[in-house]
């Protein structure tokens, strides 16, 4: 009966998706999506859904109405979390699109320390944060790594991922945006470089492309334009085999990288799914922008530049600022 008012649920916001004039956010804000900056009408636009909902049954419509069937093995990229404290996406939302998906949970191993620093230590903490009763794990890097060549890579034109990036026939990038310390944002973007780089990846990227080894800290618009670049590398090697998924919800200033992060003070958004990273981290921060209560994120993104992830992301041919918004369920 659960499954059968589910599939009636998800049946309901698809037949109602449609280009809106405005849009009720998940915390009760109303906004006018004409003053969402890089919203448009324009048809050339790749299309960006957005559902106010945050459940299960609304996680698994955002994706299914990008019309897209992922083929053959399929890596669900996100975030495990530092700690139970932290952020991440919570079982109970993010289980049925993972199985409908068939999916397994992928990650790298972090360069900075922390609870993930090794593959034994990021499996326990993945299983403490209960990933492992959702899907199986793979560490990407839990064997080195491999190199992606970057297509008009603007800063660095290799990109290190994990060596288990080639197990995988597609990929769904589900993302937990919310603020951090070093990029500003943690958006699809940041979760497709520096998610899918090894650890030697990692050093690479926060280095702008001087070191593989050594302090992740580096001069900051080379290491943005680095990740972008290493999200161009991804995303060019998977084509159309990779979509995206961002979850607005517990928007704290502080990633799921931290094991004890400040807790959000402004309301939960919506979830959004598009082909385009570009274009989906672009609705999102547009949304950010909109929001009234969302002062402490901004002023995060503003204090480390990150908006300049946007414009090295159009700058590098990655994707489109510009999108259509198709609002579920109204």
């Amino acid at each position: 009966m659960k499954k059968l008012l589910a599939a009636v649920l998800f049946l309901c916001l698809l037949c109602t998706a449609a280009r809106a004039d405005t849009l009720v956010t998940n915390g009760g804000v109303s906004l006018d999506t004409g003053s969402l900056p890089y919203c448009t009408e324009d048809e050339s636009a790749p299309v960006v859904y957005f559902i106010s909902d945050i459940s299960p049954e609304s996680l698994v419509a955002a994706y299914q109405a990008l019309g897209v069937e992922l083929p053959g093995r399929v890596g669900v990229k996100m975030s495990t979390g530092e700690s139970e404290r932290s952020n991440y996406l919570r079982p109970a939302l993010i289980a049925d699109l993972i199985r409908l998906v068939n999916g397994t949970i992928v990650e790298c191993n972090t360069a900075y320390g922390g609870s993930r620093a090794s593959t034994a230590m990021h499996r326990q903490q993945a299983k403490d944060n209960g990933l492992l009763d959702v899907a199986e794990l793979d560490i990407l890097d839990e064997e080195g790594s491999m190199e992606l060549p970057i297509p008009d890579g603007r800063r660095i034109q290799v990109d290190y991922v994990g060596s288990h990036f080639t197990n995988y026939d597609s990929y769904l990038v589900l993302t937990h945006f919310k603020g951090h310390a070093m990029a500003g944002f943690g958006g699809a973007i940041k979760n497709i470089s520096i998610g899918f780089g090894s650890s030697m990846g990692k050093v690479w990227i926060h280095s702008g492309g001087t070191r593989t080894s050594g302090s992740i800290w580096g001069e900051q618009d080379p290491f943005l334009e680095a990740m972008v670049d290493a999200a161009k590398g991804v995303d060019t090697a998977m084509g159309d085999h990779i979509v995206y998924v961002s979850v607005m919800n517990r928007l704290s200033v502080d990633c799921d990288c931290d094991g004890n992060p400040a807790e959000p003070d402004m309301h939960d958004v919506g979830i959004l799914a598009s082909t385009d990273p570009l274009a989906i981290d672009q609705a999102v921060i547009d949304l950010v922008w909109a929001m009234p209560d969302s002062g402490s994120l901004i002023r995060r993104i503003e204090r480390q530049n990150g908006l300049h992830t946007l414009d090295a992301g159009e700058a590098n041919g990655l994707g489109s600022r510009h999108y259509r918004l198709v609002v579920i369920g109204e």
